[in-house]
């Protein structure tokens, strides 16, 4: 493949720069988790009943520990390695609360953490093809992020999504006790969740507005969650949550940045609700979608 940067409206050829050992992508995301994964570093290399966790990380939206591992060694098993570390967060509950609290300035109590939404990502300049297949399923609790430097000084990272025909990770865990145990507490949250129970039309009106969405721009990610599905380019800029008889829009803009002369947005700045913004628009058809594309699109051209 062959990498370019592009400056004063003309390309020139670049090569990637390999990294030199784990250490080397452990700083560089340390140093910029915030940014990268929107997550808050708790600390490096946490030890505990003979495991090593190279970055320990909490998700603030989801309430969450997340662990993050780095690899430059191909001959590792993803699953078998992922679900060792889950096995240890679920088994060792009060040990992660206690550091996370000796840590941070914040305090939070076992209770107050969603352990369902726990994951583990892992971090390569590149995966095998069986380790990729072998992660092949919608509801792993587990990513897999390639990233690669280049001798311009720039950086890339890439997260493996599972093909859409993936298969439930429960059909392989019932026949692996230690898996079984940590998908009974441990759920990946997916679109079908979201879309169950919902009916046909509401459906149909969400796969309307996510196409036209995700045709604002090819760098927009959806990350289904607890509550909403989160539509991400640097941030999130679009929060979806999907009711019986409409859809709740929520634009992470702050209060009076919106730009709305039909005034179909109400700001909820002053009240609690779910979602990432100051903004909430209720859909229940697709008769002023344009207008509403509009006023995402301003969402998604401020979450630069």
């Amino acid at each position: 493949m062959s990498y370019y940067s592009f400056n004063k409206g003309s390309f020139k050829k670049t090569s990637e720069k390999y990294f030199n050992s784990e250490s080397q992508i452990q700083e560089l995301i340390e140093k910029n988790i915030d940014l990268l994964y929107h997550l808050q570093y708790v600390r490096s290399e946490f030890q505990l009943h003979g495991l090593r966790v190279d970055t320990l990380a909490f998700d603030q939206l989801t309430q969450s520990f997340v662990i993050i591992e780095y690899k430059l060694n191909k001959n590792f098993s993803v699953i078998d390695q992922g679900f060792s570390y889950l096995a240890l967060l679920l088994n060792n509950k009060a040990d992660f609360i206690l550091e996370y609290n000796e840590r941070n300035n914040s305090y939070i109590k076992k209770d107050s953490v969603d352990w369902s939404q726990s994951k583990v990502i892992f971090i390569s300049p590149s995966f095998t093809t069986y380790q990729k297949q072998s992660t092949n399923f919608k509801d792993l609790p587990m990513e897999l992020w390639e990233i690669k430097q280049f001798q311009d000084n720039s950086i890339s990272l890439n997260e493996l999504i599972p093909t859409q025909s993936a298969e439930s990770i429960k059909t392989v865990s019932k026949k692996n006790s230690s898996f079984e145990k940590v998908t009974k507490e441990v759920k990946k949250i997916t679109e079908d969740d979201h879309l169950n129970r919902i009916p046909e039309k509401i459906i149909t009106l969400y796969e309307k507005l996510k196409k036209t969405v995700l045709d604002l721009g090819g760098d927009i990610s959806i990350r289904p969650k607890t509550i909403y599905i989160g539509f991400i380019r640097s941030s999130n800029f679009l929060d979806v949550i999907l009711q019986k008889s409409k859809i709740i829009l929520v634009l992470n803009l702050k209060k009076g940045t919106l730009i709305d002369p039909q005034k179909l947005s109400r700001d909820v700045s002053h009240i609690g609700h779910w979602g990432n913004g100051d903004y909430e628009i209720h859909l229940s058809s697709d008769k002023k979608l344009d207008y509403v594309i509009s006023l995402i699109k301003q969402a998604y051209q401020k979450s630069i």
